[in-house]
């Protein structure tokens, strides 16, 4: 196939696009190297199209239990080489921020992106 792997597997590469459903799954790491977690899901502002969040997900067993951390977009760098995201934060920041459990979605308004965003010293751009 193409030159771009996810995950350890050869995928088509469309240049700078990627399928949703190749983004789902893919790892997260730190800068370390330490596996934070896998994206769950996205969320996509349904007016501009554009992608708002990528929804980390790590903890539980086979997915049951997991915790969801939104992270904004902006802050995943794709990594070539081990074939998942790159974020610039240890394991202590992720835990402390915020994250919700499937049970209890939150609704993703402007209060809650504000929030989101202030954590990890970004401003909130809508």
């Amino acid at each position: 196939m193409g030159d771009l792997r996810i995950d350890g597997q050869d995928v088509e590469n469309h240049g700078d696009l990627i399928a949703s459903d190749r983004v789902e799954g893919t790892a997260v790491y730190n800068r370390e190297g330490e596996k934070l977690g896998r994206i769950s899901n996205f969320m996509v502002d349904k007016r501009s199209g554009h992608v708002r969040y990528a929804v980390l997900s790590f903890g539980g067993f086979l997915g049951i239990g997991n915790d969801h951390y939104p992270l904004p977009w902006s802050m995943l760098h794709y990594d070539t080489e081990r074939g998942g995201y790159v974020i610039e934060m240890d394991k202590e920041t992720l835990d402390k921020a915020p994250r919700y459990t499937a049970d209890m979605r939150p609704l993703y308004d402007e209060t809650y992106g504000r929030n989101v965003y202030q954590y990890y010293g970004l401003i909130y751009p809508w």
